[in-house]
């Protein structure tokens, strides 16, 4: 029997080496848990999410950039800059570049803050307007120095609010029209407006009108009222006549909406909720 005790002792002694060469495992990472390298978090090139503020110096040339950055407990952004990308008569781009290794969740860097970035114009701003990173634009047309006035959706120089085509199209952004949306109708008295308008739904067809399919459109209509903003929505319904609009806002003209026909329910259909008696799928119907 001793040669086989002999055998048993060598492989005991075999084990516990392996086994202490090979560390300890403790599940759910806890002391002891075996060190994992998952390598060095990479910085990359970003831009900014937004450009909130600009200003321009007394000599009219130096830019002050207020973006913003990734932040955390660790730093989280470097070399800040901002460049002249090109100059014309009318603009000046910028860009704004900084270093982050926010593309990795590891660092730490998923909060956000405002840093400046300065960067010296070849020439005076003067009238051009600056654009930053392709989709902020600045003008110091009517700003407050050193401040630079940040254009909306409607550029630096939006149209007055008028019974005009380019007032028209401010309204439809006002109320988020679709993007091909074309108006049907205006009534409109310079300080009240009326204005219905469409757009195209199912396949893009391009001129065959035989196929029903291929001039289906929706449409709606809303009222607005003159700010000095431009146009502001107060009410939209598909109903015809005054009664609807007046009884949201009493002001508004009979004038203007008198005549006002019922939008067709094809154009403008409603899907009410299901009753508890009937729990198929809704019919559209007209508002």
């Amino acid at each position: 029997m001793r040669p086989y005790r002999s055998m048993a002792a060598l492989l005991c002694a075999v084990a516990v080496l392996l086994l202490g060469g090979c560390g300890t495992r403790v599940d759910g990472g806890g002391p002891g848990a075996a060190a994992t390298d998952t390598g060095p978090i990479p910085w990359t090139t970003f831009g900014p999410s937004g450009v909130t503020g600009a200003r321009l110096g007394a000599d009219q040339r130096t830019l002050s950039l207020d973006a913003q950055v990734p932040s955390g407990p660790r730093p989280c952004v470097r070399g800040l800059k901002a460049a002249v990308t090109d100059t014309v008569a009318e603009h000046v781009w910028v860009q704004i570049t900084f270093e982050s290794p926010s593309g990795d969740r590891r660092s730490g860097c998923t909060g956000e803050s405002t840093a400046t970035a300065r960067v010296r114009l070849p020439q005076p701003l003067g009238a051009r307007d600056l654009i930053v990173d392709n989709d902020t634009t600045f003008t110091a047309d009517g700003a407050r120095p050193p401040a630079l006035r940040r254009c909306g959706r409607l550029g630096c120089h939006p149209p007055a609010t008028g019974c005009t085509t380019a007032s028209y199209e401010q309204a439809l952004i006002a109320v988020d029209a679709p993007e091909h949306a074309y108006r049907d109708a205006e009534h409109c008295d310079g300080r009240w407006l009326v204005l219905d308008f469409s757009w195209r739904t199912g396949p893009a067809c391009g001129d065959d009108t035989k196929d029903s399919a291929c001039t289906s459109r929706l449409g709606d209509r809303y009222f607005f009222r003159a700010e000095r903003s431009g146009w502001q929505p107060v009410f939209e319904s598909a109903a015809g006549g005054c009664e609807a609009v007046q009884r949201r806002e009493p002001a508004f003209p009979t004038a203007l909406c008198a005549g006002l026909a019922p939008l067709s329910s094809a154009q403008h259909p409603s899907y009410p909720p299901p009753s508890a008696a009937d729990s198929s799928s809704p019919t559209a119907t007209a508002r």
